[in-house]
């Protein structure tokens, strides 16, 4: 996992690894990337995350010279890399299908790329062992790709990727074809692995767990455009708009009206943190449903309340997700489920009353 005190984008004096300076991709008439910047620093394990056609995979190629920028520029380590094709640039990547050697054995995949740049064989021999130890397959060393497991042949494609030092590690959707508790495995497998060697890693994924679990940043996009950057925490419990908030985990999004003590909605006054918002101004409270209680008789001492009905009720082991409807809209409210059996008394067609406090929202103006 990434170390407490690893911030480098906090520090105005950190140099940058990756910098994305004014870049824009066309392909014809259809601009995919439009005009943005943005920085990496070293050892970071960065996302790009966003739906399919974000642009997430058009920027990865762009930084590993599989595409040519239209406008702008992208250093690596202070270099600039235009014209520089991908061979020459301190860049691996690893796709999401492996491309694996079928003839070749384990060892033989991870010592590809190393017998090119014809090194000795000792060094490669010494290099594959290493790579092996640190993914965990010396025992499966002689066995060829259809021999593995989903999992094993990741760790391969990843090793074989990490052999020749790189600066910088690109991974398109690499666990896509992982079942998802595989998946889940394998994502702190990747972190560890990241810290262990040092190497920045881009990952492009379009699963918004995944991001949030791997990264110590996340670049959030939408057709073409990075809409927010920051760390996974900032990015759920601070959206900066409503595509973030509503793109990021699930959210209640109530609309409105700024209000000097908080937001007017259709459903109400409440109470909300807001500053630099003009009264009457259009905007948005986003509410994440575990920070809303319910219950069946109206709370005090809170800061919001509203009642509905209970229209829905999702049960999913760890949680209970109530679908409430209050004045037309449908709220979530999570509720966590501490001990084995589920007693809170609320059924579907129940009256209800959901509450939460001033600062559980975030009032959103984009």
């Amino acid at each position: 996992m990434q170390e407490k005190t690893f911030a480098p984008w906090d520090d105005p004096e950190a140099r940058p690894l990756i910098e994305f300076k004014g870049v824009t991709k066309q392909y014809g008439e259809v601009v995919a990337i439009d005009n943005q910047s943005v920085d990496i620093f070293e050892r970071e394990f960065f996302a790009l995350l966003g739906p399919s056609g974000c642009g997430k995979t058009t920027m990865m190629r762009l930084l590993g010279g599989f595409e040519e920028i239209t406008a702008g520029q992208i250093l690596i380590d202070g270099q600039d890399m235009a014209g520089i094709p991908p061979n020459r640039r301190p860049v691996n990547m690893m796709f999401q299908s492996y491309a694996l050697f079928p003839h070749l054995s384990v060892e033989q995949n991870i010592a590809f790329g190393l017998k090119r740049e014809n090194l000795a064989k000792s060094v490669i021999s010494d290099r594959v062992s290493e790579m092996l130890r640190l993914v965990q397959l010396q025992r499966f060393a002689s066995r060829k790709p259809d021999q593995l497991s989903g999992g094993q042949r990741q760790r391969v494609a990843l090793a074989r990727a990490l052999a020749k030092s790189p600066k910088l590690l690109l991974l398109d959707e690499p666990l896509g074809a992982l079942d998802r508790k595989l998946r889940e495995e394998t994502q702190f497998e990747l972190m560890d692995i990241q810290e262990k060697t040092g190497t920045t890693f881009v990952i492009v994924t379009h699963d918004q767990e995944e991001a949030m679990t791997v990264a110590s940043r996340v670049a959030v996009m939408d057709e073409g455009r990075i809409i927010q950057v920051a760390t996974p925490d900032v990015i759920y419990e601070a959206p900066n708009t409503r595509y973030v908030a509503d793109f990021i985990g699930d959210v209640n999004l109530v609309e409105g009206h700024a209000a000097s003590d908080g937001i007017d909605t259709p459903l109400g006054r409440f109470a909300a943190s807001h500053s630099k918002i003009a009264n009457g101004a259009e905007c948005a409270l986003a509410l994440r449903p575990e920070k809303l209680s319910i219950a069946l008789k109206k709370p005090t001492k809170v800061d919001n309340t509203v009642a509905g009905k209970v229209i829905d009720i999702a049960y999913l082991g760890n949680i209970t997700t109530y679908h409430v409807e209050v004045g037309g809209q449908i709220l979530k409210a999570q509720v966590t489920n501490a001990s084995r059996k589920v007693r809170s008394g609320i059924t579907w067609e129940d009256n209800v009353w959901l509450s939460w406090t001033k600062t559980a929202g975030v009032v959103l103006t984009a």
